[in-house]
């Protein structure tokens, strides 16, 4: 992962981000196959790289109380000297939470307290001290120290057009818009009105978009790559050469509205080189 992270860093890459989840997630593997605490690895990328921000892709909200949360993500930026971002939802990975014993509760509750949670966390990463009584959380005169900016970003991330896209009006710095790629006009335009209905100019709130992304610099060495995949796990990956991959990317996603481009590689990413060559990729249509 550090190998990863500095290749990343190296190819011009803005942001590292990893999953904040503890089992492999299901498309990817099983649930007893390795998955490292996100904060924890969070902190020790932050020794091993210096101009990269750092973030989850997302913290699931029900995993930490909100106090605690704004604490891992303001020491992450301490120690990182200014580099994290938090990445944020409501959670949905329903055995992890039956396994640790964390209440998964309803669509419902995951999102009243995912609010809760931001109106605590939110001005907390900000240096206030927030006392708050809701439904789900409580807390006096929390405090936030020490810091080392005034505030740091707000990344959230989801597909709700209703209550995701309203809560990343309210309180986002950004939006990571999970959907399939046809479908991202539709959550473009309805990200748009939940920024006009919170009366926020929509242009403030950048955007993202995270597809897998398998690139090889000749169709021979993308057939191979993509031979063990199985025909599902082929549909959700960007694959080819660079001016292939660079193409969907640009027509499919960049030109339909998003502002930004987040990618894993799963099947290759561990292969020195894959991530540079992915960076060489990206770096002329995002700049």
């Amino acid at each position: 992962m550090i190998a990863q992270a500095r290749e990343a860093e190296a190819s011009g890459f803005d942001t590292v981000l990893v999953m904040d989840h503890f089992y492999q997630l299901p498309g990817l593997g099983t649930p007893d196959q390795p998955m490292l605490e996100c904060y924890t690895t969070l902190g020790a990328l932050a020794t091993a790289t210096s101009t990269v921000q750092l973030s989850a892709l997302v913290t699931g909200n029900t995993y930490r109380n909100p106090p605690m949360l704004a604490k891992c993500v303001t020491t992450l930026d301490v120690v990182s000297k200014g580099r994290a971002i938090l990445g944020i939802g409501a959670g949905w990975f329903e055995r992890e939470h039956d396994d640790y014993g964390y209440e998964f509760g309803t669509f419902t509750d995951r999102f009243e307290r995912l609010e809760e949670a931001l109106n605590i966390v939110a001005p907390m990463l900000r240096g206030e001290a927030p006392s708050f009584s809701g439904k789900w959380y409580t807390v006096a005169n929390a405090l936030n120290n020490p810091r080392v900016r005034p505030t740091i970003p707000i990344m959230l991330g989801g597909s709700g057009e209703k209550k995701t896209f309203r809560l990343a009006a309210l309180f986002a710095d950004h939006l990571n818009i999970i959907c399939g790629r046809a479908d991202i006009p539709r959550k473009v335009e309805a990200l748009r009105q939940r920024c006009e209905e919170a009366g926020r100019d929509p242009e403030t709130l950048p955007t993202s978009f995270l597809t897998s992304v398998l690139v090889a610099e000749t169709e021979a060495e993308v057939a191979t790559l993509l031979e063990p995949l199985s025909p599902g796990a082929r549909g959700r990956v960007v694959a080819g050469t660079p001016d292939r991959v660079a193409e969907i990317l640009q027509k499919e996603i960049l030109d339909a509205g998003i502002t930004g481009l987040t990618i894993n590689m799963p099947h290759i990413g561990h292969r020195p080189g894959a991530v540079e060559l992915a960076g060489r990729t990206l770096r002329p249509l995002v700049g």
